[in-house]
């Protein structure tokens, strides 16, 4: 049969297979848990869990979520009606909304799918084997295609074809003795002469 642990809340036409564990303080509404499923500290309402997908701990599973066979779902990640691929992983402080993701992907870490515009909500799509590298943001509606790489930091905007790399940020800019600059001489007069004034006020 299935593991549950201490203070969970199930409501609702919930699922869970057998084989499926559920750690301590999970939540779970009207959602399926296919077997194998492991899922830690984490909540799920009205989504579909595939068979050997990991959950969690803090992981936020909302409606229309739906995660394919051997996902990860990681920390502080929230997936809102979008499909996750089989394999792929969504492992640290995401958002994933509106989205069709394929099989084998890597999302990383601060990755925000921009799936609102202050009026309409749109969807984005990620091929298979897709990269997309920590802190990018996908401005949908968007079509990323199969093997395509998103360089750390960039801001999506438009179309990336197939096996393309897309970068869009700014470039590092190096300023060479910036201790010595005005701005920084002016900042350590005005603290050495509020050192100075405390001293003579003692």
């Amino acid at each position: 049969g299935a593991r549950i642990g201490p203070y969970c809340v199930i409501k609702g036409k919930s699922v869970i297979r057998a084989g499926a564990e559920i750690g301590a303080h999970c939540e779970l509404y009207s959602s399926v848990v296919e077997s194998g499923v492991k899922i830690k500290a984490s909540v799920a309402e009205s989504a579909l869990i595939g068979r050997n997908a990991e959950i969690g701990p803090y992981a936020h599973l909302r409606e229309g979520a739906r995660i394919g066979a051997g996902a990860k779902i990681g920390d502080y990640v929230e997936i809102k009606n979008s499909r996750i691929g089989a394999g792929t992983k969504v492992c640290h402080l995401a958002y994933v909304g509106d989205a069709d993701i394929g099989e084998g992907c890597n999302i990383g870490a601060g990755v925000v799918f921009a799936n609102y515009d202050g009026a309409v909500k749109r969807r984005t799509v990620v091929g298979k084997n897709v990269f997309v590298g920590s802190n990018s943001t996908l401005v949908a509606p968007l079509d990323i295609g199969s093997g395509a790489f998103v360089a750390a930091g960039s801001v999506i905007t438009g179309d990336v074809p197939e096996r393309a790399l897309a970068i869009c940020r700014g470039t590092t800019t190096i300023k060479e003795n910036w201790q010595n600059n005005a701005y920084t001489n002016a900042a350590k007069n005005k603290t050495a002469a509020q050192e100075s004034g405390a001293d003579g006020g003692a």
